[in-house]
């Protein structure tokens, strides 16, 4: 539910100096001022819905410097060029990019009006998926403006993989030698997490790296960041995009579709969100593969068990218990539509794993 800035106990800005010292760059003053999201943490970052008179726009202090704000402002600008809806920053009445106020800044855009993704519903969720293709195609010779940042990803996965499993490894040790409740739930569920680990491995493995289809990708491909108008998409909150590989980006959308409850590792819906992507960019073998290694580890048993063994000490041990017991029953499944998608790639696709 949108709050009054006013009733906000942690402001960032009071209300009267966000008017008076940052709105009136955009002879906006007068506006009224709706909080959308603010977190004070260290990475300070808030969200401002701004009311003026027929017209809405979203205000945003951002938690990067301005080098990272140019990049980020560069890729928006050739997604909007490219034929890809998202926010257009707008200029201040002085012709700049941004308000720079206390060394904080700020952009403002226009708001853009959709619903949120729905991941139940198959027309937003191939729709996005064929949006991703899109931005990924048109943005493979992507240059951000001259003072930006350099922000680029390429991480080896299969370095990746190997420095997790051996992580996943040490866990285990660590599970015979405490004996407790969370490492007896831990070692009783370790074999088919275990095998999606290996599987995960050795398909990565096998990943040629320079096979790998690179472009400007967003990093934050999620629901919430994806707003669905009819047959329109439109894509927000930029701040992690950067130059990676395609498979990184699609790979993160399909993981967090297909851990949910109603979307629980379906291999139909997968195809259909490959085959959605291919109609606007095309994926390599080595694509495919990553694609494949990166949702079949089980990265929740993954992480769980190293931050619990590495604070076990001062951790409070019944919410990581809660949490590595939410969602075991699901292994199983994940580990049958790894072994299924992995032929169904072979066939459908033609891959030589």
């Amino acid at each position: 539910m949108e709050k009054s800035l006013s009733n906000l106990k942690d402001e960032l800005l009071p209300i009267e100096e966000i008017k008076n010292k940052i709105l009136i760059h955009y002879n906006l003053e007068n506006a009224s001022i709706i909080n959308i999201k603010f977190k004070d943490t260290e990475k300070q970052r808030a969200v401002y819905r701004i009311n003026s008179y027929n017209e809405s726009f979203c205000l945003k202090k951002v938690y990067y410097n301005e080098e990272n704000l140019l990049y980020v402002y560069s890729a928006m600008e050739w997604c909007f060029i490219s034929g890809i809806d998202v926010p257009k920053l707008l200029p201040t009445i002085n012709g700049n990019r941004y308000v720079n106020y206390k060394k904080m800044l700020f952009i403002l855009t226009p708001w853009l009006d959709g619903d949120k993704c729905d991941f139940d519903n198959l027309h937003h969720v191939l729709l996005s998926s064929r949006t991703l293709g899109k931005l990924h195609r048109t943005s493979t010779n992507f240059t951000p403006i001259e003072g930006s940042c350099k922000r680029e990803g390429f991480e080896n996965y299969s370095d990746s993989i190997a420095k997790h499993f051996n992580q996943l490894l040490i866990s285990i040790n660590n599970a015979h030698k405490y004996n407790d409740r969370f490492s007896k739930i831990f070692l009783d569920n370790l074999d088919k997490n275990l095998e999606l680990a290996k599987l995960s491995f050795e398909i990565s493995s096998s990943i040629n790296s320079n096979e790998l289809s690179r472009s400007l990708c967003h990093g934050d491909y999620v629901n919430k960041n994806i707003l669905v108008n009819g047959n329109k998409i439109s894509l927000i909150d930029f701040d992690k995009c950067k130059d990676d590989y395609c498979a990184r980006d699609l790979s993160y959308f399909l993981r967090r579709l297909l851990k949910r409850e109603n979307t629980n590792w379906q291999i139909n819906l997968t195809m259909k969100i490959l085959d959605s992507y291919k109609e606007e960019n095309n994926l390599t073998d080595s694509d495919l593969k990553y694609i494949l290694a990166y949702i079949a580890f089980p990265q929740k048993f993954w992480k769980l068990s190293r931050d619990y063994y590495k604070n076990i000490r001062k951790c409070n041990k019944n919410s990581f218990i809660s949490l590595l017991e939410k969602g075991l029953n699901k292994s199983e499944n994940q580990l049958d539509f790894t072994y299924e998608l992995l032929n169904t790639f072979r066939r459908h696709y033609n891959v030589k794993m």
